[in-house]
Order: structure tokens, then C-alpha cells, then sequence
């Protein structure tokens, strides 16, 4: 299955051209040159279909990206495209509100347990910087504790090394606390006593809470009088249809859900306890496109099959099924010194170990190098969609990790693994977390 001679020369056609005309060739910075070993991958796609992509040279994928997670029941689902399609015919963005916002507000009251009442933005950033407006009009204060990766807003993005253009004024007002440390945010709560407007954290990622973690910080929340804020646009309709406060019984004064809520249509929600939601009759939250009909109907679509198929435990069979054959083959291969799985089945991760004796940089280019060439497009974590059930899904992957694998263990027992790169290595973009290794993304 290797084919270390893939035609990229679209590719580079298409960068050169866009370089002129739009900052980094990309709208996204995970999207971009920067998180791929530049030379040697696709950095423009021409179409999906199910599980899998085309780039731009017509080279075929198996795709662990998705979107960056939005695609949960796969490219150009069809139940989702026949309700976009018949909401097409009626408008997309109309002069008035319409039934669909009071459909979808209603079913996510069904669904998730904090959400009293909901309102529609087009991206995480919207829904998770909207959270934070609620709660400083409704403390009167101004901080924020942070955990995680919230969006590209100055109130969060100033707390990273991202900070360039952000007033020093905002940016000491983000006060971050690392993940699974409930002592640590006790701390930071007492020094900031009746300062802090909002606690907000994605309650998991690639790494699981403690037992009693979410639990203390809903009673951290609750004792000095701060906000608490559940960042589930990644756990949202993923982890389960109610999100991480639905599976681990911690309830948010307010969350965030966006990516897989409409299977790739722009679309997230702040939802949450009606008292701080009627807020939003007075702070300043309005979009000409938060009520756009199609990603609308898209979402209800993408709910409603879901919740028939019982979508999420087949996507969490799934990462179960990659988690104990791709555990194997590292350890087969011993590339479990260089390489380690983390994260639950719903959302695996594949991460440089971080007792490898080789820089993460290294490791992270080799093994996205080999796979592509392998024809398995992936980042830092299995990005599963219903689509990836197909059994040829799963074979081809296996296969294409075996081969992989086996060129990067011959990379790393040279004297130089560093030659072995075809092209620029990746640069990540930011460290989203201060705790066990993760990602580097934008990830909105």
C-alpha cells in the first residue's frame, strides 16, 4: 500500500497561488501547511465521501481529520443533504426567525441537562465567548479561570502564546489553572476571592477526569460564586448526545456545543440555566446568520439520525477497535517507547510519548508523513465519524499503520531520523494544555 511517490504538484500550484492572496494559504490554522510535513502532504482537498478524501492531485485517503470533528456521520451523509436541500428550497437566511430555531432549542433542552434555553452562533469561539459575557453580566466581575482551549476570542487566546495583538489590559484578566488539579483552582479562586466572573474547562479530552474532579469544581464554582462553564463543543453529540456533563453527572451553569451538531454546517449553541440565559435579552449576542436555516436543518438531521442508529456507541466501539490493534502493532513494533494511545474510545489520541529519546516534533512528522503515504490522512487524534464503520474502513487503516509504522522504526534506528523527512517538518501552532501531553491546535 506504500506509495511514497504520490503527485503533490497541485498541491504546490495551489499554495504558491493562495499565498498571494490569503495569510497562511488557509482559514484555519490546523488546516494549514504548518501542521503537515510540507513537500510531502495534501494541503488542498477536492472532495469527500463518506470516511474518505480526495486532495486536490486526486490521491485517495482514509480520513482521521473530518473536518477537524465535525463530520460525525461522515462526508455528504445523505439523510443530512436531503434535509439541506429541502430547506433550500425554502430559504437559507430569512427576515424573520423560524420554527427550526425553536425545534432544535427544544430537542437540545431534551438532551442536555443544563440547557433551560439555547441560542445559535456559527462557531465554538461564538458559543464559548458568549458563556463568558453571560457571566460577567451576571457576577459584575471581570476574570476567568481557564482550562482547555476555548477559541481565538482576546478574552481566552491572550492566555497563550498566540497573544500578538491582544491589550495587556485583557490579557490579565485570563487566569489559567491546569486540568484534574481542583486543589490548583482552589487556590487561584482564593487569591482572585469575588474577582473571577466564570470557571470554564472542557470537562475531557485526551485526558479523563479523576474521579471527584468536575464534581469539586462545580463546588468551587458554587462556593465563591463563579460561573461554571463546560466547553463541550468537542464533547458535545460525540462523548454522548447530552455531552460530558450528561456521562459524568456534573451540571454547568451554561455550556458550549458546536462541531459535530451539524455534521460539517457551520452551527454551535450556548446553552444553559434560564436565569443567566434570559441575560441575553440585554448583553449584546446577535448575528445576521445565527438563524441561517440550512445548518439548522442540518443539526436536526444530524440528532435525529444519531439518536436511531445509536450512533455514538457505535463510534465508540470503533475507537475501542483502533485503541487495542493500533496498541498492539506499537508494541509489536516497539514504537510504544516513541508513540503513546490516549483518550477514551469515544476520541483516541496518538501522541509522542514523552519518554522517547527523539524530539515530539520529529515523531509527530514522521508517523503523519508515513501514514499519508500510506494514504491515511490523520492529525493527532482518531477524528471518528459513523462512516468509518465500513469494514474495508478498518482493514485498510491497519494496514496502512503497519506500513507506516515500519517505515518510522527504520527512521529512528538510523543515525540521522531526521533525513528521512520528505519536506519541511510540522510547527505546532500552540500547546493547548498544560497537563498530560496533547494536541497543538486551534481545534475551532
Amino acid at each position: 500500500m506504500n506509495n511514497r511517490i504520490r503527485n503533490f504538484s497541485e498541491t504546490e500550484r495551489l499554495y504558491r497561488r493562495a499565498l498571494e492572496t490569503i495569510p497562511t494559504a488557509s482559514q484555519t490554522f490546523s488546516k494549514s501547511a504548518i501542521n503537515y510535513v510540507r513537500g510531502a502532504s495534501p494541503l488542498f482537498a477536492e472532495r469527500g465521501k463518506g470516511a474518505e478524501l480526495w486532495d486536490a492531485d486526486g490521491n485517495r485517503y482514509v480520513d482521521y481529520v473530518m473536518g477537524l470533528l465535525p463530520a460525525v456521520l461522515g462526508y455528504a451523509d445523505p439523510d443530512v443533504d436531503a434535509a439541506i436541500r429541502d430547506q433550500l428550497a425554502r430559504g437559507i437566511t430569512l427576515s424573520l426567525a423560524t420554527e427550526l430555531e425553536i425545534v432544535l432549542a427544544e430537542t437540545l433542552r431534551r438532551l442536555i441537562p443544563c440547557a433551560e434555553m439555547a441560542r445559535f452562533g456559527k462557531n465554538g469561539t461564538d458559543a464559548t465567548s458568549a458563556a463568558i459575557r453571560i457571566a460577567r453580566a451576571a457576577t459584575g466581575r471581570d476574570k476567568v479561570a481557564v482550562c482547555g482551549y476555548h477559541g481565538w476570542q482576546d478574552w481566552y487566546i491572550g492566555s497563550t502564546t498566540r497573544d500578538l495583538g491582544v491589550p495587556e489590559a485583557v490579557r490579565r484578566l485570563t487566569l489559567t489553572f491546569p486540568y484534574n488539579d481542583a486543589a490548583a483552582l482552589e487556590r487561584l479562586l482564593d487569591e482572585n476571592r469575588n474577582e473571577i466572573a466564570a470557571i470554564i474547562l472542557e470537562p475531557m479530552a485526551l485526558t479523563p477526569p479523576t474521579p471527584g474532579f468536575l464534581a469539586s469544581v462545580r463546588d468551587l464554582a458554587t462556593r465563591y460564586g463563579s460561573v461554571l462553564v463546560f466547553d463541550e463543543i468537542v464533547t458535545g453529540f460525540r462523548i454522548d448526545l447530552g455531552g460530558a456533563q450528561t456521562v459524568f453527572g456534573v451540571t454547568p451553569d451554561l455550556a458550549s456545543f458546536g462541531k459535530a451538531m451539524g455534521n460539517g454546517m457551520p452551527i454551535s449553541a450556548i446553552v444553559g440555566r434560564r436565569e443567566l440565559m434570559r441575560l441575553m435579552e440585554d448583553i449584546f449576542f446577535s448575528g445576521t446568520f445565527s438563524g441561517e436555516t440550512l445548518s439548522l436543518a442540518a443539526s436536526l438531521a444530524t440528532i435525529r439520525k444519531l439518536e436511531r442508529l445509536n450512533g455514538l456507541q457505535t463510534i465508540s466501539a470503533l475507537g475501542a477497535d483502533l485503541i487495542q490493534e493500533i496498541g498492539a502493532l506499537l508494541s509489536s513494533t516497539d514504537l510504544d517507547r516513541s508513540f503513546m494511545l490516549v483518550g477514551g474510545n469515544w476520541w483516541p489520541g496518538l501522541l509522542p510519548n514523552p519518554g522517547s529519546n527523539h524530539a515530539p516534533v520529529l515523531l509527530t512528522s514522521l508517523l503523519r508523513q508515513e501514514l499519508i503515504a500510506n494514504g491515511v490522512l490523520m492529525g493527532a487524534t482518531f477524528n471518528l465519524s459513523l462512516a468509518h464503520a465500513e469494514p474495508r474502513i478498518l482493514g485498510e487503516t491497519l494496514a496502512a499503520f503497519r506500513a507506516a509504522l515500519g517505515a518510522v522504526g527504520e527512521a529512528l534506528a538510523s543515525a540521522d531520523p531526521w533525513q528521512y523527512l520528505r519536506g519541511e517538518p510540522i510547527r505546532p501552532v500552540f500547546s493547548v494544555r498544560a497537563t498530560a501531553p496533547q494536541s497543538s491546535s486551534d481545534r475551532r
